[in-house]
């Protein structure tokens, strides 16, 4: 009897939301792939970055762990973040490592590869190129600004981000997964700073245009000051569509659950508000809505139900099955 083909699902971002949805999703029958940003600049991987001339490490080790298949204390031990120590202060080890490797390898494809065996890792962690990115917004009165980690910062409205080098080369490995995937999730996570600077990478963009997966966009939660502040859920998708010049999403995934007024006003202390989910606008782009009530709360952060997102996700695949 022939085995079934596992479903290929390619997940598309940075930041903190891409490891929360990856937790959940690599306890179904998937063969997942994540393609990570490298435009990071802050904290320890931009000084691993300045200092070493290698990509940020950062996305990549949270995305690694999340994907784990090991001891917790080993999954504790590569993400420890020293807090005191002449040069390692700020530091995690797990960037360290990644580091490491990369000088000892000489490429960060292979590093990223050669941790992924230490960890038991779960699936595919590919960067979108093999090699740093620097990202830029054009704001709107014209002015740019230079460097991921400042364009949320500046406060300004963003009228557009781009990346340089001008010839960034994709990571082919990255391009072919995303041509071969059963389905292509784009976020949670920053618009501007940890979704756009992948699918700005040339080809890459193209590629998810162009792929016949279901390409699924799960909105963020609140909206973000500096990055998307007042947007609702359809300025989050036609950003996107702006941005690759076509309109690539099938379905859009949005909370429809309440966030309770205390954690909404901490949230609003940041200029930080509910995303509306605007449902006559985003039909006219074409758009099919999921909402549901997708959120849980950690220390008073609000994140995405790792678990409920991931069954809805899972069963999206499984009708296309049908």
């Amino acid at each position: 009897m022939r085995r079934q083909k596992v479903p290929k699902i390619v997940i598309i971002g940075g930041g903190t939301g891409l490891p929360v949805l990856l937790r959940g999703l690599k306890h179904y029958d998937v063969d997942i792939t994540a393609v990570v940003t490298v435009a990071d600049d802050g904290g320890s991987s931009g000084r691993l970055r300045d200092e070493l001339h290698i990509p940020p490490p950062g996305d990549v080790r949270n995305v690694l762990a999340a994907l784990s298949d090991v001891e917790p204390l080993i999954e504790d031990l590569f993400q420890h973040r020293f807090a005191t120590g002449n040069g390692l202060s700020g530091h995690s080890l797990g960037n360290l490592l990644l580091a490491a490797m990369t000088t000892i390898t000489g490429d960060f494809v292979h590093a990223i590869r050669e941790m992924s065996k230490v960890l038991n890792v779960r699936g595919k962690v590919l960067p979108a190129a093999n090699q740093s990115v620097i990202l830029h917004a054009e704001m709107e009165d014209g002015s740019i600004v230079t460097g991921e980690s400042k364009i949320p910062a500046n406060g300004q409205k963003i009228k557009r981000v781009f990346l340089t080098p001008d010839k960034v080369e994709p990571l082919q490995e990255s391009v072919e997964e995303i041509e071969k995937a059963d389905l292509i999730i784009v976020g949670p996570g920053s618009l501007y700073t940890s979704i756009l600077p992948n699918l700005l990478v040339p080809k890459i963009g193209e590629a998810v245009c162009n792929a016949h997966a279901k390409k699924v966009y799960i909105c963020n939660v609140m909206t973000q000051a500096g990055e998307t502040l007042e947007y609702t859920a359809s300025d989050h998708v036609k950003a996107l569509y702006d941005h690759l010049g076509c309109r690539f999403m099938d379905t859009i995934l949005v909370n429809e659950e309440g966030i309770p007024d205390e954690i909404a006003l901490r949230y609003k202390k940041e200029s930080a508000t509910p995303v509306v989910y605007d449902i006559a606008a985003l039909s006219n782009l074409g758009l099919e809505i999921v909402h549901d009530k997708i959120i849980r709360y950690e220390d008073g952060v609000i994140r995405h139900d790792t678990q409920k997102v991931a069954a809805l996700l899972y069963s999206m695949i499984k009708l296309d099955e049908n």
